[in-house]
């Protein structure tokens, strides 16, 4: 297991959501939507979170439990995305 959970890539791959959900959420036209901007950065966020919590819990079995977690946030994130444009 790596020794940082910031060299993952699956990590990584969580920032770069981040900081498209973030840059989508300054728009003026959704930023004006604070509840929707406020959830949907929640669950981005979360995904890096989980990542990195597993991880620092040391073993493979808990790392796997808590990606898991971060897929499940990450579908949060597809499904507003779906939401926003319905």
């Amino acid at each position: 297991m790596s020794r940082h959970f910031e060299d993952l890539p699956v990590w990584k791959s969580g920032r770069e959501l981040v900081r498209r959900v973030y840059a989508c959420t300054r728009q003026p036209t959704v930023a004006r939507d604070y509840g929707f901007c406020d959830q949907i950065q929640r669950a981005a966020v979360s995904v890096t979170n989980n990542i990195a919590e597993g991880h620092e819990r040391g073993t493979t079995v808990e790392l796997v439990v808590f990606l898991f977690y971060a897929k499940g946030s990450a579908g949060e994130v597809r499904s507003m995305c779906w939401n926003s444009v319905a």
